[in-house]
């Protein structure tokens, strides 16, 4: 076994890593001057309701941790994969205050959603990636649709960027904010999934989320004059089963 992988089994390790990753969103939150741009529906919709499923694109979970910056972080609850590198991710977002669901698009992914419901019916909310955990890049999985037809809550898009970021040649194109800069978080409209959807309607909200996340990260970038980044090839029809892997966030900004 090569020294790297043993020492990224190291416990100590793991909680060195996650408090430097933790310190570094809490660095970029405090010194990013931030912007909300949300629609009076959806303004309206999370005044009089807070247990929502926010859905944001994988390569944009730093940013999201301001959407819900008044938030009770107590309430926060991301799904993590029970791999190492999930991990460590839990613990960095522990360190930040939030709680985390462990669950796997493989093992356990069904027993995660009504984990997640339980969530919602406590009048929290859940949040969800939907081209996670491993793409394609900004292509949306059944996951977060079938999380909202399962538990009668709306599925939200939100996206963000900003003006200072770092993107990694990995395959969501992962944007790593800069601190000092300025961020911009844009929010979409509240998209209902009926209960007895029928397997054309499930898909065509799949689309809809699909589609506003990738307008509301398109603003995003062009916001700061960055070129946009553009999604992956479409999904296939077996890619579309995969429940939710990822996901952020237990209650509203």
């Amino acid at each position: 076994m090569k020294l790297s992988k043993r020492l990224l089994r190291s416990v100590p390790v793991q909680n060195l890593i996650a408090r430097m990753m933790s310190s570094y969103i809490a660095l970029v939150r405090a010194t990013t001057r931030w912007q909300e741009v949300m629609p009076d529906e959806t303004r309206l919709f999370l005044d009089q309701e807070a247990n929502i499923i926010g859905c944001f694109w994988h390569s944009r979970m730093v940013m999201m941790f301001h959407a819900w910056k008044h938030s009770d972080r107590s309430r926060f609850h991301m799904l993590i994969s029970a791999h190492r590198d999930g991990r460590v991710i839990a613990r960095a977002i522990e360190n930040l205050g939030f709680r985390t669901v462990e669950g796997s698009s493989r093992r356990g992914g069904a027993s995660a959603l009504v984990t997640l419901k339980r969530t919602l019916d406590k009048g929290g909310a859940i949040g969800i990636t939907p081209d996670g955990p491993k793409g394609p890049r900004m292509r949306a999985k059944n996951g977060a649709v079938k999380a909202a037809q399962m538990t009668g809550r709306p599925m939200i898009a939100i996206s963000g960027n900003v003006s200072s970021r770092k993107i990694f040649d990995s395959w969501d194109r992962f944007c790593l904010p800069l601190p000092f800069g300025r961020g911009i978080i844009h929010w979409g409209t509240p998209i209902a999934v009926p209960r007895d959807a029928s397997k054309e309607e499930l898909e065509s909200y799949r689309l809809e989320l699909e589609e506003q996340l990738n307008e509301l990260t398109r603003k995003a970038d062009l916001c700061f004059g960055h070129v946009p980044i553009t999604p992956a090839t479409p999904l296939r029809a077996n890619d579309l089963e995969a429940p939710p892997e990822k996901g952020a966030a237990d209650a509203r900004p």
